[in-house]
Parts: structure tokens; sequence; C-alpha cells
């Protein structure tokens, strides 16, 4: 079976991967996806090389990649004319205004700003000119748009035509204008998003998180876990319950250290602006995770009651001890107390993460069977079966 699994990765992760790369941007297509797969961000080649293991022909576009998708251009077509200027941040624009946008109820508000999105939309029309390209070239059996804040809906309905069954993936905050009436299939890996879709009448079902083990093999393991307590994820005024919870740790004097993007949005005299390190992408945030004895864990608001966010298995793959927000499904997952720690309030978790602190033999114990759980029931290996399996029920 062909697969076309369609995504975007952040401005800012682009920006710093070709700062560090120079001479990338002017490599071949080839060259540029296994440097991008090798980074390790987001979900890296994890689908497309755990699909090509069971047989299929799977493949990633990463369609606001400028300098991937110029190469790509180049060489596949004389139809289309690679983006010449390179406008960082319009992408980006784009997503946070429709994730702001979706955290509202007030539909007038979202009508007044469609013009202004659709506007945004135009200013990438080298990115849809040479993703039509690619999906005329590729012919795939399935599309599998896991950016559905960033790749535009209309556009992938006036290509339904092209292509057997056509999915939408998502567990992060609906697009205000995401028009899914049109997917053949929506996939989630929180459940609660599954019920709303099928009331809405779609066909939707659960797709989870995974671990890749090869990371294991591509980030080398730190001579010893020297970061007590680790938190890799946005910490700032927009995530309001997580940065209560961050600084009430830090006055309780958890020795906690923090990673991610949202520094320049923390409120003056924050306590977390010591400890905040900026954002890490791919195999630096695995090596944050490597390095680290305990991994925080909070949820956002949209998972409701449900775990359900990469840093679960990123954080457990990784042998660090997850200590993480309590939810109803997290004993689905792992055994609470011997796999990972689980929290209902701030002061709890102190309590916790103090007494995992004082017994470094249980923290290690705590790791290993975490990580020992993932390597077993979790990895995308047996993730990509599953999807298969979905898949092939709606073909």
């Amino acid at each position: 079976m062909r697969i076309l699994i369609l995504n975007t990765d952040y401005d800012a992760f682009l920006a710093q991967f070709y700062a560090n790369n120079p001479a990338l941007k002017d490599a071949d297509y080839e060259t540029q996806m296994q440097a991008r797969s090798a980074s390790l961000f987001g979900v890296a080649d994890f689908y497309s090389h755990n699909l090509r293991a069971l047989g299929h022909d799977a493949r990633e576009i990463h369609a606001n990649n400028q300098h991937l998708q110029a190469a790509w251009a180049r060489e596949n077509t004389e139809d289309v004319t690679p983006p010449a200027v390179i406008e960082p941040g319009w992408h980006a624009s784009l997503q946070a205004l429709r994730r702001r946008l979706g955290q509202t109820g007030l539909r007038h508000v979202k009508r007044m700003f469609r013009p202004f999105l659709n506007w945004l939309d135009s200013r990438n029309d080298w990115l849809y000119d040479i993703l039509d390209q690619q999906i005329r070239h590729y012919r795939p059996d399935v599309i599998l748009n896991q950016a559905l804040d960033g790749i535009s809906n209309q556009f992938l309905a006036e290509r339904r035509d092209q292509t057997r069954l056509l999915v939408g993936q998502i567990a992060a905050p609906l697009p205000p204008d995401a028009d899914l009436l049109h997917y053949d299939l929506m996939l989630s890996s929180l459940p609660n998003y599954v019920a709303r879709f099928r009331e809405l009448g779609l066909r939707a079902e659960l797709h989870r998180f995974a671990f890749d083990p090869r990371v294991l093999e591509r980030v080398p393991p730190a001579p010893e876990r020297d970061l007590p307590v680790s938190f890799v994820g946005s910490a700032s005024f927009h995530h309001r319950s997580r940065g209560e919870l961050l600084e009430a740790l830090c006055r309780g004097g958890i020795p906690l250290e923090i990673w991610g993007q949202g520094r320049e949005n923390l409120r003056a005299g924050s306590p977390l602006k010591v400890r905040h390190h900026g954002p890490v992408w791919g195999s630096e945030m695995y090596g944050v995770l490597a390095r680290s004895k305990i991994a925080l864990n909070h949820h956002i608001g949209i998972a409701g009651e449900y775990c359900n966010n990469m840093r679960l298995f990123e954080a457990t793959g990784m042998g660090a001890a997850l200590v993480t927000d309590a939810k109803s499904n997290l004993s689905d997952y792992f055994a609470i107390g011997t796999e990972v720690l689980a929290y209902h309030s701030a002061d709890e978790c102190a309590e916790l993460i103090k007494e995992c602190l004082d017994q470094p033999g249980r923290c290690a114990a705590i790791g290993t069977a975490g990580q020992a759980r993932v390597l077993h029931d979790y990895t995308y290996e047996a993730r990509m079966a599953e999807l298969m399996e979905t898949l092939q029920q709606y073909l």
C-alpha cells in the first residue's frame, strides 16, 4: 500500500536545524530528508520506517520546509517554481491564530478572522503547488494529514479523487476553520476527540502515541543522570495551570530544570525564568531526558480526564522515572507506583518527587520498569501494525 504522510514543522525548529547545518540548504532532497529524520524531531520517520518494515511504500512530506520542498521541486518537476524567498513566520502565524481562535466559542469572531486566515494561506501558494505535484507523483492509496492546522483542508478536499482514503489525525486544539466532513477517517490519541468526532457523524478511531527504540541507538546514554528533575514542554501564561504547578514546585524547593518554548512569555518575577533553558528539539530533547532522574509531565486542558501526550512515552522510553498528573486511563498504560508515579495536586507532586529523590534505588527502578513497559508494548512498530489494521477496515 502507498501511504503519504503529511506534516509540518515548527518554524523555530527549522531555523535552528538549518542554522546548525547551513550547507544542507542546497543539498539534494534525499540528503535533506535523511538529515531531517535523523534530527528525531516530532515523529521523525517513525511512521514511514515502521510502515516500510511491514512491506508498505510510506513517505513523509514536511510541507512547510521550504528548503526541502524546493529540492524536491527542482528534482521532480518543471511545472513548479521553487520558493526563492524564505519568509519565516508565516506558517507559525497561521497556526498560532488558528489555535487561538479554536479556543474561543464566539462564532462571529471566527467568521471575522476567516478572510485573514485565507490571506495567510495564500502566502503559502508555493507550499500547495509543490504538495499538489507530490500527491500526483506518488499516487498514494492513503493520505494521512497530521497537520490539520497547517495544511488546508479545502486543498485536500479538492484532491479527494487522487487517493483511495483521506485520513486526518489530531490530538491538539481543533482549528476553528476545520471542515472535517471530507475526511474518510479521523484518528486521534484522545478518546474524547474520537467520541466527539463520532457524535459529529465522522468515522473515527483511536490511534495512540508510542516510542521508537531506534532513539536509544541514536542518542548516546548520559554518563550519569545529573538532572534531578526535568520538565520539557511549553511553560507560559498560555498554559496557566501548568505554570502554576511549575512555580509551586520551584517555590517548594524542588530542583526542577525546564526546557521548551515560552520563556519570553513568563510573567515578571516568575521563579521559572532562572530555571528555563529555552527550547530543545529532537535528539537534544531526548538527551535531556536521558540525563534526567525524574521527568515531570503535565497535560493541557484538551486532554480532559485522559492521559495523552508524547512526553509519556518519550520520558519512559529514555528510562527516566515519570511523574505525571493522574488521569482516568493512566493505569491502562502503566502500573502506577512501579512503572510511573501519578499526582493529583501540586503538593502531592512535590511529595512524590522528594520521596523519589530520597530513594535513588527506587527512582531508578521506576525508570527501568517504565522503559521496559514501553519497549515491550508501546513501540511504533506495534502502533503501525495497529494502524494498518484500522486503515484496511476503511479501504
